[in-house]
């Protein structure tokens, strides 16, 4: 028997729902960059350890799925806070890969504020010159 055009065929929905590529390969990628970067500060050029590839496995898992979940609310935020979320993941970032570098907490902190006030003022042109 026909059904109505109306009608969604079974499973569209379930197909609607799936993530695009896009949007877990960038954080994916962007983790093991972090992941691979911070083990070669940590490294310094001698014998990689199980604790210096634990180190990046983590770091890069915890970029990963920080990049993920703000990607997938990035819209239902406004512009501000989305800009500030953005700053805040990435001025944290480089400022933990400058920290294994052996520098103060005082010298991370500062060039992670203000690697993550570029960020912030960035994102926040992009999400308003876009946005609704």
């Amino acid at each position: 028997m026909a059904a109505h055009a109306s009608v969604q065929a079974r499973g569209t929905h379930a197909r609607a729902q799936r993530h695009s590529t896009t949007s877990w390969a960038v954080p994916v990628t962007l983790g093991v960059i972090l992941g691979w970067y911070a083990t070669s500060i940590v490294r310094g050029g001698g014998v990689l350890t199980g604790t210096q590839l634990a180190l990046g496995l983590v770091s890069g898992a915890v970029l990963a799925a920080l990049c993920f979940g703000l990607g997938r609310v990035q819209m239902r935020l406004p512009a501000e806070l989305a800009a500030a979320a953005y700053g805040a993941l990435f001025g944290g970032s480089v400022g933990f890969l400058y920290s294994l570098s052996g520098k103060s907490v005082l010298a991370a902190s500062v060039l992670g504020l203000l690697t993550g006030a570029g960020m912030l003022v960035f994102a926040f042109y992009y999400f308003y010159t876009r946005g609704d």
